[in-house]
C-alpha cells in the first residue's frame, strides 16, 4: 500500500486556500509535531503542513506514543496562528475532531463517533488521535501546532497486542483500502471550513456538530480522571466553550470538566467490525 510520491499526491489534490500551503513531506521523521514546532518557532506561516509517511517517535495525548507504521496511515501537523486568547486554544481539539469525523462520514462504512474531547472512533475503536500544542509569549498565543494521526490502512497486526481491543483502522473496520492522499486533501478541506467558522463565530457554531457525533456519549454514565480527581456522572453535552458537562449523582448542578481522561461505563456500542483477513 506504500505510495512513494505521497507528499506530491497530497499537494496535487489540495483545494484549500490556507491549510497545506506550504507542505513539507518526509518519508520518515521522529514526529511531525516536533518538526512543526520548530518551524513555527522560526516564523513559518499559518497553514504550513508537515506530512510523513512514517514516524519513529509519534506522540499522542497525555504523553502516550502513537504507533506510526510506514505507508499505510496519515500523520500530519499544521501550524495555525489564530488571533485568539491562549485560554481558548484547547477548543481546536474539538474543532479538529469534527473535521476528521466529517471526512470519515463521507466514506462508505459505519458512522464515526467522537469521544471527548477529540478521539474519533469507528465501531467503538479509536481510529484517530489529535494532539494540539501551544507556543506562547507571556500570555499571548504565538502558534498552535495541530497534530492529527488517522489509522487508514493499517492491519490489525500493526497494533501492539495491548491496543488491539481499543484501536483500529478504517481498513480493518470496512475491509476497503483508503486512498491516503485523497483522504488527506478532504480532511484539510473540512478542517479549513471548521477552523474559519470557529474564528468567525466561536465554538458555539460547531457545538451541535460535535454533539451529533458524540450522541453515543451523551446520556451515558462516565468516569473522568481529571488532575488527580475522580469524577463520575451522566454526560449532558458540551458547554459553549467546549467543556464537558457532567451531572454527578450528588448534585443537580452540572459539573464542568475541562481536561481529563474519559471512560464510558459499559463501553461504547461496538457495532460490526470486519477483519479483512477473515
Amino acid at each position: 500500500m506504500s505510495e512513494p510520491d505521497f507528499g506530491v499526491a497530497v499537494g496535487s489534490r489540495l483545494k484549500t486556500r490556507l491549510l497545506g500551503r506550504p507542505l513539507h513531506f518526509f518519508e520518515t521523521i521522529d514526529s511531525t509535531n516536533t518538526y512543526a514546532m520548530q518551524l513555527a518557532a522560526e516564523g513559518a506561516a499559518e497553514g504550513t503542513l508537515v506530512v510523513a509517511d512514517a514516524q519513529t517517535g509519534g506522540r499522542g495525548r497525555l504523553g502516550r506514543s502513537w504507533v506510526s507504521p510506514a505507508g499505510v496511515n496519515l500523520y500530519c501537523s499544521l501550524i495555525l496562528r489564530p488571533p485568539i486568547a491562549a485560554s481558548l486554544a484547547p477548543q481546536i481539539n474539538l474543532v479538529a475532531a469534527v473535521a476528521v469525523a466529517d471526512t470519515i462520514a463521507g466514506l462508505d462504512g459505519p458512522p464515526p463517533a467522537i469521544k471527548w474531547p477529540n478521539d474519533v472512533l469507528l465501531s467503538g475503536k479509536k481510529v484517530c488521535g489529535i494532539l494540539a500544542e501551544m507556543q506562547t509569549r507571556g500570555e499571548h498565543l504565538q502558534a498552535l501546532i495541530l497534530g492529527i494521526g488517522v489509522n487508514l490502512n493499517a492491519r490489525l497486526e500493526a497494533f501492539p497486542q495491548e491496543l488491539r481491543d481499543k484501536a483500529s483502522s478504517l481498513f480493518v473496520v470496512t475491509g476497503t483500502p483508503v486512498e491516503r492522499a485523497a483522504f488527506a486533501a478532504s480532511l484539510l478541506t473540512h478542517l479549513e471550513q471548521a477552523y474559519l467558522l470557529w474564528l468567525e463565530e466561536g465554538f458555539p457554531a460547531l457545538r451541535a456538530a460535535w454533539e451529533r457525533y458524540a450522541a453515543d456519549l451523551i446520556g451515558r454514565q462516565i468516569a473522568v480522571a481529571a488532575q488527580g480527581e475522580a469524577i463520575s456522572g451522566t454526560v449532558l453535552g458540551l458547554d459553549t466553550d467546549g467543556a464537558l458537562l457532567v451531572r454527578e449523582q450528588t448534585s443537580e448542578t452540572p459539573r464542568r470538566v475541562v481536561a481529563g481522561e474519559v471512560s464510558v461505563v459499559g463501553g461504547y456500542q461496538q457495532g460490526g467490525t470486519h477483519d479483512p483477513r477473515d
